[in-house]
């Protein structure tokens, strides 16, 4: 994912894996945490369509050091800079002067000119997702003893189709209502509402097999948990109206099933749609100044900031 801050010409400037540089702006560019950037080319587009005499590139890297005969870039001689399996670390601003000669047609004389082009290169991951689940349970009352008691055995049964996958439930509550509904009686509901997450003990030596995209695997695992559940209730809906001769004091309320998806990041991560509108979704790294303790979507603001590194966890 790259892209300029101008939206329009920046089709152009992603061909082929390769990310054009712009005199008069600064370029974003997102790498996904263990991958490998795409090309950035230390030229504008227009340059690279045009012959270009003794062309001379001198990359920094982030830490102001010069970029040639580094272990972890691909530098080609024609200027071309990849930054290989991209570390948190390794976000920050990557410049590159390009130096070329022009050579008057008539006089043959010989001049020097300089180009910067400035790449702000920034490391992300994938957001980790779980669901807020709400669902629905008609009772007879609402001080039955058996309510907490039914809750708890729902937590369990739910808890036992998705184990296998290290996802759980948690944040879970219910709340007893009566309701009046038009031309009925008084009825008592449970609202019940929970949180399936993929990080049940044990996630870690799962993501151990695939250290790359763990956030891949995780959200696959989560999304098979979110379907099971659902597959579930579906479940109740036709035991309700096929199996029962006497229909249970509990018993599920139809099509009262819904799930809202929630988002988060690992520490160190932050979601901000403003700064980095082409990366919106992504979990980008917390910029100097900035940091993220937790699993929450935003990098908060150090008050004194003696945060100069990218990815902080504290102040």
């Amino acid at each position: 994912r790259a892209v300029p801050k101008e939206e329009q010409h920046s089709i152009d400037l992603v061909e082929k894996n390769y990310v054009y540089g712009d005199t008069k702006q600064e370029v974003n560019v997102y790498v996904k945490v263990f991958t490998n950037s795409p090309f950035l080319v230390c030229m504008d587009l227009a340059r690279s369509r045009e012959e270009v005499i003794d062309p001379k590139y001198l990359w920094i890297g982030p830490d102001g050091k010069n970029l040639e005969g580094q272990m972890y870039v691909n530098l080609t001689e024609t200027g071309k800079l990849m930054v290989m399996g991209f570390k948190t670390s390794m976000s920050g601003a990557y410049t590159c002067t390009l130096s070329h000669k022009i050579i008057e047609t008539t006089t043959q004389e010989e001049r020097v000119v300089f180009e910067a082009y400035k790449f702000m290169v920034y490391a992300y991951r994938e957001a980790d997702h779980a669901y807020q689940v709400f669902v629905r349970f008609t009772t007879r009352e609402c001080e039955l003893a058996a309510n907490g008691q039914f809750f708890e055995e729902l937590k369990k049964i739910l808890n036992n189709i998705i184990s296998d996958l290290t996802c759980h439930i948690i944040e879970s509550s219910y709340k007893c209502h009566s309701i009046k509904r038009p031309k009925q009686g008084l009825l008592h509901e449970l609202f019940v509402s929970f949180q399936v997450n993929p990080f049940a003990p044990g996630w870690e030596e799962v993501c151990h097999q695939v250290p790359y995209d763990c956030e891949d695997a995780t959200n696959m695992r989560v999304q098979e948990a979110r379907e099971r559940i659902g597959e579930f209730f579906n479940k109740q809906t036709y035991a309700l109206k096929h199996e029962f001769q006497t229909v249970p004091t509990i018993h599920y309320v139809d099509n009262s099933f819904s799930v809202t998806h929630i988002d988060s990041c690992r520490p160190g991560f932050g979601k901000n749609d403003i700064t980095h509108k082409n990366c919106a979704s992504c979990c980008v790294v917390c910029e100097p100044g900035t940091y993220s303790p937790n699993n929450e979507v935003t990098c908060q603001i150090c008050t004194r900031p003696r945060v100069k590194k990218y990815g902080a966890r504290s102040c």
